[in-house]
């Protein structure tokens, strides 16, 4: 079961065969429509119920006979039903570390992790603090995540109901350390993990207010 509900049956299916279609490159209708041996009105149908379900999106456009056609492309949560090979790499890494390892020194290690990401991604030059967040949104974005800052309850957060590191992180949720650390020290304040993952995991991360 893919992490959006999907099934290998659904991949069977018209859309799911649009979808792994669109997986591999952007496509027009007529390049779908061609490629299904289905009528353009078709395909038309589908696109337009994957895209109400947040799937696919338009992509550019190429260049038609008479004029230009639109291209159509997996959105963030599209490219997600399908495995990265990173998952499992990352999963089966930690499940070694863990068997090694004691707790205390993982924490430390996912920690110093993040601090790397971070200062790979520094920027010269002094910037305020609104430009450090969108740099740090800027850099999970490059991760596959899709975080925005969000203002509740007097509290400030960097949300994203997208993670980057779902499925590794159902089977090892002290990932989500790894983003505490570099949020922390991307944006030069203290980030408190709060993320949800009563079912699909969502990135929470409060960004601690600076003490008087």
């Amino acid at each position: 079961m893919s992490r959006f509900g999907f099934d290998e049956r659904f991949f069977e299916s018209t859309r799911g065969k649009i979808l792994k279609l669109l997986w591999h490159s952007e496509r027009t209708v007529n390049d779908l429509a061609a490629e299904l041996s289905l009528t353009d009105n078709a395909v038309r149908a589908h696109l337009l119920s994957l895209e109400r379900d947040g799937i696919v999106e338009s992509g550019g456009t190429v260049k038609g006979f008479r004029k230009p056609h639109f291209t159509f492309k997996l959105s963030d949560k599209g490219r997600r039903l399908f495995p990265r090979s990173y998952d499992s790499l990352l999963i089966r890494f930690l499940d070694a570390l863990k068997s090694r390892l004691s707790p205390s020194t993982i924490s430390e290690v996912l920690r110093d992790t993040g601090m790397r990401l971070a200062a790979n991604g520094h920027r010269n030059g002094e910037v305020d603090f609104d430009q450090k967040v969108e740099n740090a949104l800027s850099s999970l974005k490059e991760l596959g995540g899709a975080a925005a800052l969000v203002e509740q309850d007097d509290q400030t957060f960097l949300k994203s109901d997208d993670c980057p590191f779902a499925e590794a992180v159902k089977e090892h949720p002290e990932i989500c350390k790894v983003t505490e650390s570099f949020l922390s020290e991307s944006l030069g304040r203290a980030v408190s993990e709060q993320c949800d993952r009563a079912s699909e995991p969502k990135c929470r991360f409060l960004i601690e207010p600076i003490k008087p």
